[in-house]
């Protein structure tokens, strides 16, 4: 895939607009769920994730071919999230369905298509819980909880994706991990 969307992206930085949109048909998807993962708003991450492309098409002649395009991508829509956030403050999430019939999540993905209605009502309340945890904690945690274990990347593409020394982002990840699991404890007891 790598070699296919730099073929892309020389076509893109030699005028071709068709090219940019395969790009987009590509990521578009992976982009939006990790920008609703980041800001927890349906519309928000719709945002975010057209600034995000806006921002690729109007740098790609910046972007060094010897590179991976993927952590370039997401390090752009990850710092675009964490400003919206840093503008948007606080983060209300409690008026936004944090599932809709036309967008769903990787937590949705994962739901077995046996479970009873009450196991899926309790899949979906842990789903908001997890959800609603994951919103209260610092972006620079919340970029690295979503980037390892919704997105799935390794600490290493996490480490050049938010330009950070691969000991921060472990640092990161721990202490996210434990600032949630905090949460997730205060959650259930209450």
């Amino acid at each position: 895939m790598d070699l296919r969307i730099n073929q892309l992206i020389k076509q893109v930085k030699k005028g071709n607009h068709e090219a940019f949109g395969l790009i987009i048909d590509q990521y578009q998807h992976a982009i939006y769920q990790h920008c609703y993962r980041m800001l927890g708003n349906h519309h928000d991450a719709q945002e975010v994730t057209q600034e995000a492309f806006v921002k690729v098409y109007t740098n790609i002649k910046t972007f060094k071919q010897n590179n991976k395009f993927s952590p370039w991508l997401y390090r752009i829509a990850t710092n675009l999230a964490i400003d919206h956030m840093r503008k948007k403050r606080p983060v209300s999430i409690l008026d936004q369905p944090i599932h809709s019939n036309d967008h769903t999540t990787l937590l949705d993905k994962q739901k077995s298509k046996e479970q009873t209605p009450e196991e899926s009502y309790e899949r979906l309340e842990l789903s908001e819980t997890v959800q609603e945890a994951l919103l209260t904690l610092p972006p620079k945690y919340r970029a690295v909880i979503v980037l390892k274990y919704v997105r799935d990347l390794p600490l290493q593409e996490i480490a050049e994706v938010l330009e950070l020394p691969m000991g921060t982002v472990k640092t990161h990840l721990h202490r996210g991990r434990e600032a949630l699991r905090k949460k997730l404890v205060e959650a259930v007891r209450s």
